[in-house]
């Protein structure tokens, strides 16, 4: 009886095994997953409650604050008023839906405004800032550069290979792709989402997921490399930017643009002062030996009239 309840217990674990293993979420490596009766796998935000659909890109608030989770544990050595007030790494405040909350603040109480990206568009205030909607980023330029080739690359084949990448990869249907330039090595892509329909991807979150792979920190539970041919021929990304612009233009203070016209208004009055004085002395030295050579002209002419008889 014992022998044949082990072979029974070991055909469970056999088949539990690869069922666990299975639950996974194959488009966010930070999400948790567990099985919830069989063949139904849930999962849900690092360090929240939030459920996940990985049958989609998760947002990018969402990402960026399970992202902080291993960063904060990492930090918890150092003192209190090491806080990092970098604007490409904070931890968000996300709606339940999962875009990111319009006011921002850091755990200096310093706060600003964002845009459906995540990226500021305001200057840094206290508690008291009001920011009274969030900004769509309607349009999003990408600019990389990839290494060099032994077969020379057509302007269309690589439009076409990143299309397919884009939709593929990302999810992102083909309308919200605007334009793909290519001038060897520059590559430049225009995405752009006037609205994001409920059942589309955000083209921030596109991009987003991107710039990881580029990076090579995926957020794919994979991991696996990103990968681009072009005919066959591989596509190596060498350098990337990434170019956010609103529906409306950004609302930073004019107190920094002041400061830079007064230093600029500065620098020029100096320099024309300068030429003037410059100018002003040199025309002080040819007068001066203007007079000079007349009054030397001048005592020449007298002296032969005084030998006359």
């Amino acid at each position: 009886m014992e022998p044949l309840f082990g072979v029974v217990l070991g055909l469970i674990v056999a088949v539990a095994s690869p069922a666990h293993d299975s639950c996974t979420c194959a488009t966010n490596k930070w999400a948790v997953c567990a099985q919830d009766g069989p063949g139904n796998c849930i999962c849900r935000l690092a360090g929240s409650d939030h459920p996940v659909d990985c049958s989609t890109l998760t947002s990018k608030c969402f990402l960026m604050k399970a992202e902080m989770i291993p960063l904060k544990e990492k930090r918890l050595w150092r003192p209190p008023h090491a806080v990092s007030d970098s604007d490409g790494i904070y931890n968000p405040d996300c709606e339940d839906s999962g875009v990111f909350k319009a006011r921002q603040c850091n755990q200096s109480s310093t706060c600003w405004c964002v845009n459906t990206a995540g990226v500021r568009r305001t200057e840094k205030g206290g508690r008291s800032l009001n920011c009274s909607e969030l900004v769509r980023t309607r349009w999003i330029y990408i600019e990389l550069t990839h290494e060099r080739s032994s077969n020379a690359f057509h302007a269309p084949d690589v439009a076409k290979a990143l299309t397919q990448l884009f939709e593929s990869r990302y999810k992102l249907r083909p309308k919200y792709i605007a334009a793909i330039k290519y001038d060897p090595p520059l590559i430049q892509i225009r995405l752009d989402q006037k609205k994001k329909p409920r059942w589309d991807v955000d083209i921030a979150d596109v991009a987003y997921y991107f710039e990881k792979d580029v990076n090579n920190d995926s957020v794919f539970h994979s991991n696996s490399k990103l990968n681009v041919s072009v005919n066959g021929d591989a596509l190596a990304i060498e350098k990337l930017w990434i170019y956010y612009v609103d529906e409306k233009p950004p609302e930073f203070c004019m107190r920094q643009l002041a400061a830079g016209i007064s230093a600029v208004v500065t620098v020029v009055l100096l320099t024309a002062g300068i030429g003037i004085a410059l100018l002003l002395i040199l025309r002080w030295l040819r007068t001066r030996t203007y007079k000079k050579f007349e009054c030397k002209e001048m005592r020449e002419i007298k002296a032969p009239s005084l030998e006359l008889p």
